[in-house]
């Protein structure tokens, strides 16, 4: 299926914000520290007995449409794929020069932080994240950059092992990175890198 990647405006997010962004919780990473974290921490993939749904658009601050009122987006790159017949079917948003918690401390001046990235659930596992993440790359690499952050937490193992195979390195384990936020407080905050 022939598919575009194109750079959108608040003009066009309301095609963003119609792609689905949720994913089945099928299994979960639990961090385990080894000698108190001295000896670093042990990742464990454990099934659940009851799969569950986490919805990000049930979270409506999130929602594409009110990134505009809560960041300046100059300095952003927010991308839509679409295929032949304008269908979106995936999208990313890329900031850089921009305070996004986690990743808007002690970091690299040149680091840019992949700040979304959605497929639509009929289409996904055909290669169009993968693109996503590239077009996200290299836009990023242009601009400047020597480094793409990303944050997930211990709920995503499909984002884990996607954002694996596409060349990044889990660089940073929170355990209590959401400890603040009873609906997802027990999951470790996992940040990953890709150099550019």
């Amino acid at each position: 299926m022939p598919v575009t990647i194109e750079t959108i405006h608040d003009d066009l997010f309301h095609l963003y914000s119609r792609i689905p962004n949720w994913y089945e919780v099928r299994s979960i990473l639990r961090i385990e520290p080894l000698d108190a974290g001295l000896g670093g921490f042990s990742v464990i993939e454990e099934q659940l007995a009851e799969p569950f749904i986490r919805d990000y658009d049930s979270h409506h601050e999130d929602n594409p449409t009110h990134w505009a009122s809560q960041f300046d987006l100059s300095r952003w790159g927010i991308f839509l794929a679409s295929d032949e017949d304008g269908i979106p079917l995936g999208g990313a948003a890329v900031a850089l020069d921009t305070p996004v918690y986690p990743l808007d401390r002690f970091q690299r001046e040149d680091m840019a932080v992949l700040w979304d990235i959605r497929v639509n659930p009929d289409h996904r596992r055909s290669g169009i994240g993968t693109r996503l993440l590239a077009h996200a790359a290299c836009w990023a690499r242009e601009e400047g950059c020597g480094q793409l952050g990303i944050e997930t937490d211990s709920s995503n193992v499909a984002a884990c092992r996607f954002y694996a195979r596409q060349g990044c390195e889990l660089g940073a384990i929170h355990r209590f990175g959401y400890s603040g936020v009873p609906a997802v407080a027990d999951y470790a905050m996992l940040l990953w890198y890709l150099e550019l």
